[in-house]
């Protein structure tokens, strides 16, 4: 089969879904131009900053990306390549970008506060406690996960070291003419673009080669630093420019596969058990977060991304158009392994992993174009270390945001005061992640990352339906996935906390089975809520008017 149909194919598939059902989603959702954003309304030029909409977007999609929809597809693979491909279109388009685009209106709705706030107001205070636990260990998974991403790939590939440290010197100047010195945005990107890919040069001449130790030492100063520092002088920046990288890497896939016509070479059977993976149900759908659905979008939408929109219509590009492209991206890392045999597959997943397995796919396609295979596997690798790094900082940010929100409710005002400093919030949380990365089980984090992150996803939909429910919206459209992501996430959970008890790992047991808890608590919480509500609403229907009787 040709990769080319299958590409076109899935292309026409995401327009389509992008023009009808997200038009339909956002009319469900109310969006209208009339509301005024957080942006606006909270305006402190470090993290509440209205944006262009391309800015926001390039934000957004560089934030929820990284080597999510990459790594987590390509491990999928081994049950098969077509279970994959349709999960991930399935997802991406009712679960995913549904998902996000709620999670995205529901924070500008509630003066761009997170996911939890909404869960404060619609089902209770402890509920929103909990929920930023879950939160919270979530984002510390995620930091300690990305950070061993982005050291080892320095180490084996250290052009991208050094490309991506004058990527974030380029960052500081963009913005600073952006936003201080008002240069025009679209002169100004072109520039930037052009030194974005002469630093990809660049950094193979001048390649950085230090200790994966060293690396850790950085990467946790850098994200200090990144977390703290107004958007508009790196984040906004460093991200709109990164995404430049991103969209390069498809558009050079999508020639490349035009010019150098690759089949399919892996067989179309389906594998119902990988040895250590486990049952195709639920593996698959905790495997492939990124690309299909993501609770770790709701944070991004919900926290970084709500402070910085310029007007409520761009939520449709933003939220639903975002994880459309990425989508569009986890589908390529799917192709670009399934031209493998599947013996060959299986054999290079394990000696070299998948983000490597990714660049000598992505990077074989793109050498179709006449660029050298070697100089193609670098770019590829290079813009998925830059990824990693931007999901790095954006979640060390988020994690800040979630401790300052959880101070709101301690009566000390001492206590208070201090967790809602960002430079010692953002120290507790650098502090929490490396302590995590150095446990030594590295190895076993990326499987409850996947758990956790999807139940997480499961609970942001929650929250989204509660919230529509309690404003008479029928959530049909999030009930149904969160219904699922529930079913596949607490049993994924399950079976991942008997293997690690039976391995004698009980960290990673009982932190299984406490991420459990804290979901069925939430959602018995938000099941009283809304019985609560319902019956409250039919006892005012029902209670005659007490005017029209005193009238009588």
């Amino acid at each position: 089969m040709s990769v080319l149909a299958i590409l076109a194919g899935t292309i026409a598939i995401l327009l389509s879904a992008y023009r009808f059902y997200g038009s339909f989603i956002a009319r469900k959702l109310g969006i209208d131009n009339a509301n005024i954003t957080p942006a606006h309304t909270r305006k402190d030029g470090v993290d509440y900053v209205p944006s262009n909409r391309f800015v926001v977007l390039g934000h957004h999609f560089a934030s929820i990306a990284g080597a999510g929809p990459i790594v987590g597809p390509i491990i999928a693979v081994s049950f098969g390549w077509i279970p994959a491909l349709l999960w991930i279109l399935i997802g991406g388009i009712f679960f995913g970008a549904v998902h996000d685009i709620t999670s995205m209106t529901a924070s500008l709705r509630h003066q761009g506060k997170s996911i939890g706030e909404i869960i404060q107001q619609y089902i209770g205070d402890s509920g929103k406690k909990l929920f930023l636990i879950f939160a919270f260990a979530t984002l510390l998974l995620v930091i300690a996960v990305f950070m061993d991403i982005v050291a080892r790939t320095f180490v084996t590939v250290p052009a991208a070291a050094s490309a991506s440290v004058f990527f974030i010197l380029l960052a500081l100047v963009f913005g600073l003419i952006i936003n201080r010195l008002g240069f025009p945005l679209w002169i100004s990107t072109i520039f930037g673009v052009a030194l974005l890919y002469f630093f990809v040069y660049l950094g193979e001449i001048y390649p950085i080669e230090i200790s994966y130790g060293a690396w850790i030492a950085i990467l946790i100063a850098y994200i200090f630093l990144a977390a703290v520092t107004p958007v508009s002088i790196l984040l906004q920046p460093r991200d709109f420019l990164n995404s430049f990288l991103l969209y390069g890497m498809i558009l050079f896939g999508v020639i490349g596969i035009l010019i150098g016509q690759p089949r399919i070479e892996m067989t179309s059977s389906v594998q119902f058990q990988v040895e250590n993976l486990g049952f195709l149900f639920p593996v698959l759908f905790v495997t492939i977060a990124c690309g299909a659905i993501s609770g770790f979008h709701s944070l991004v939408a919900s926290g970084t991304t709500s402070k910085q929109i310029n007007k409520e219509g761009d939520v449709k590009m933003i939220g639903f158009g975002g994880m459309l492209i990425e989508t569009l991206l986890a589908v390529i890392a799917v192709m670009a392994v399934a031209v493998m045999s599947r013996g060959d597959f299986s054999a290079r997943l394990v000696e070299v992993g998948p983000v490597t397995l990714f660049s000598e796919g992505l990077g074989g396609f793109i050498s179709s174009m006449g660029i050298p295979l070697s100089v193609a596997i670098s770019f590829v690798a290079l813009t998925v270390s830059a990824f990693a790094l931007t999901t790095l900082d954006t979640c060390t940010r988020l994690a800040r945001f979630i401790i300052q929100e959880y101070a709101d409710d301690i009566p000390s005002a001492n206590i208070r005061g201090t967790l809602r400093n960002r430079f010692l919030a953002t120290i507790f949380v650098v502090i929490l992640a490396g302590l995590l990365l150095l446990t030594g089980q590295f190895e076993q984090l990326w499987p409850i990352f996947g758990s956790a992150n999807q139940l997480l996803a499961a609970l942001a939909l929650l929250a989204g339906t509660v919230w529509l429910a309690k404003k008479n919206v029928n959530p049909f459209f999030t009930v149904i996935p969160m219904i699922f992501m529930f079913s596949v996430t607490l049993l994924s959970l399950l079976i991942f906390a008997w293997n690690q008890f039976q391995q004698n790992s009980w960290f990673l047991s009982m932190l299984s089975v406490s991420l459990f808890v804290l979901a069925v608590i939430l959602v018995v919480m938000a099941r009283n809520s809304l019985r609560d509500f319902y019956e409250e609403e039919k006892r005012r229907k029902t209670k005659p008017d007490e005017k029209s009787v005193t009238a009588q």
